[in-house]
Formats: structure tokens, C-alpha cells, sequence
């Protein structure tokens, strides 16, 4: 489950056991309470773990807007998809992880995958979008880290808020911090294949002469 911020491009990440309510619910306070300011709405995708009555009453207790992203879109949350592939599948790839050992593998991931990513990650916005004819033009701003454009962040984040995250900032090392993606990544990959067991070896069948022997691997 990835949850990211519009404005500033804050991106948190968590794997859940399976689709149930409980779970994701649970990752959407959970991630929601990792962000260094508060939240002021979700808009969530069109699948029943999100549109539910929980998180509806959560939100109404909360006191956030809750909307839906465009139902019938293939690309219905732009911004949110760009992060499932930007942040997720170039990290850890499209295996099927479905065992607990991998779950607290891919939150360990998360977790320092998500300070490269808000801290050292530079993003571009769009700020204009000019039709002419059959023509496009689009205008962005400068690359900034969503750390970057929460510091610039004038009226929505407290003084405190963005001293704390200086102080969280300073100490980071962002290759140390893929060192360890990278070292995470690998004992990840090693659980998947090893739960695949060993490949056996397709058949061989061989025809012989009085000189070799030419073999073709069967389909």
C-alpha cells in the first residue's frame, strides 16, 4: 500500500498481510502517523478495502475528507501509480511474496527506502499545461526532495515540525541507507526462489552418429 502526498510528493509505503480491511486499515493509521505533518483528506482507490465503512467513520472522526479517485480509469490515481512504480517495483520487483518472513522484509525495505525517497529523492511538478491545436506544452518546477518542499512549506507545517525533521535529516547517509536497501533486497530474493524449490531439468533428447552426439532440450 503506497500513500503520498500531492503537494509536497511525501510518499510512505507499507506491505499488508492480504487485502482485508483490518490490515490495510491498520497501514493507513500507521503510515498516515509517519508523516511529518498533519493529514487533510484521503483519496483512495476504488477497491473495497478502501471504501468501507471503517475507514469512512475513521475519517469522519478524524475529520477528513474522504474521495475517491476516478472510477472506470485504468490510471485512476496518477499520482499514487507514478510512486507504486517509482518506489515499489524498481525496488523490489513483481515476485509473489506471500509469506511472513517476506511481509517483515518488505517494512524493513519500506522503511529506509522511504528516507531515500523523501529526503533524496528530487521530484518535478507540473504547473502548466498549455493546449495549442494538436500541441501540448507542459511547464514544471524546479526538482525539489519532498523534504525540500516541506521546509518551503509556508502556513501548513509548524516551526517545530520542520526543525525535528532537520534534526532527522542531518545525520542521513543515502548511500549507506542503499547499501542496506540493496543488502534487504538480496535476502528478500533469496527467500522467494528458495521457496520455489529446485528446477528440475527438462529431458534430453539425443541422437547419435559415429562422430557426436547433438542433443536438443524438448519444449
Amino acid at each position: 500500500m503506497t500513500i503520498t502526498d500531492i503537494s509536497t510528493g511525501w510518499t510512505e509505503t507499507r506491505s499488508v498481510r492480504n487485502k482485508a480491511q483490518k490490515w490495510v486499515f491498520a497501514a493507513i493509521k500507521e503510515a498516515t502517523a509517519a508523516f511529518p505533518f498533519p493529514i487533510r483528506g484521503i483519496d483512495s482507490d476504488n477497491g473495497s478495502e478502501f471504501i468501507n465503512w471503517g475507514l469512512l467513520r475513521w475519517c469522519e472522526q478524524e475529520q477528513l475528507t474522504f474521495t475517491r479517485s476516478r472510477s472506470g480509469n485504468k490510471n485512476d490515481g496518477a499520482h499514487v501509480e507514478q510512486k507504486n512504480w517509482h518506489v515499489v517495483r524498481q525496488t523490489v520487483g513483481y515476485h509473489r511474496y506471500d509469506t511472513a518472513a517476506e511481509l517483515e522484509l518488505l517494512n524493513r525495505i519500506w522503511a529506509l527506502q522511504g528516507r531515500l525517497t523523501n529526503h533524496f529523492g528530487p521530484q518535478q511538478k507540473l504547473v502548466q499545461k498549455i493546449r495549442t491545436g494538436a500541441k501540448i506544452s507542459k511547464k514544471y518546477d524546479r526538482p525539489a526532495t519532498p523534504y525540500q518542499r516541506v521546509l518551503t512549506d509556508e502556513g501548513t507545517v509548524q516551526k517545530g515540525v520542520k526543525a525535528k525533521l532537520r534534526r532527522e535529516n542531518k545525520p542521513l547517509n543515502p548511500a549507506a541507507i542503499q547499501r542496506q536497501v540493496q543488502a534487504l533486497c538480496a535476502e528478500l530474493l533469496t527467500l522467494t526462489t528458495a521457496k520455489q524449490g529446485p528446477k528440475s531439468q527438462p529431458p534430453i533428447r539425443a541422437q547419435s552418429n559415429d562422430s557426436s552426439i547433438n542433443a536438443t532440450r524438448a519444449s
